[in-house]
């Protein structure tokens, strides 16, 4: 009972920040940069054109007072939490991006899903907070953080 609470936590957490997006050129939207920033990263530096959907779930998992990864790579996620194969709203997502070997992926968390697709709601989808369908043949693993 108490991990559908905060899964249910994290999603609101998440949805609080629903439409955050990249700005184009120059200029950098302050909330993308606060992710990096309260991950432990230098957002200025790195700008809002930096892949983010890691430090967007590491600023929600934060904010929900569960276990994160502190780390901006989205396969960080498979080294945290337990693996689940019956995923709930707000369990992490983790999917491979090139292909299965490669080390890019993408990360958020799960709101439901299809036959065939994934539905997320993260960062940096389409560079803005949203909820994005993605192919279910790209999953690498649902994680549940405690």
């Amino acid at each position: 009972m108490k991990n559908t609470k905060v899964n249910s936590s994290i999603l609101e957490i998440a949805l609080s920040q629903y439409g955050n997006k990249e700005i184009p050129g120059e200029a950098n939207n302050p909330a993308v940069l606060k992710y990096f920033n309260e991950s432990g990263f230098d957002g200025e530096k790195l700008g809002d054109d930096t892949a983010w959907c890691s430090a967007f779930v590491n600023w929600c998992a934060r904010e929900a007072g569960l276990e994160h990864t502190g780390k901006l790579n989205a396969r960080s996620w498979l080294s945290v939490g337990k693996v689940t194969h019956e995923p709930k709203p707000g369990d992490v997502v983790v999917l491979w991006r090139k292909s299965k070997d490669d080390w890019r992926g993408h990360v958020g968390l799960y709101v439901r899903h299809t036959l065939d697709h994934i539905y997320i709601l993260g960062g940096n989808q389409g560079n803005k907070v949203q909820i994005a369908a993605y192919s279910s043949k790209r999953l690498l693993n649902y994680i549940r953080l405690s």
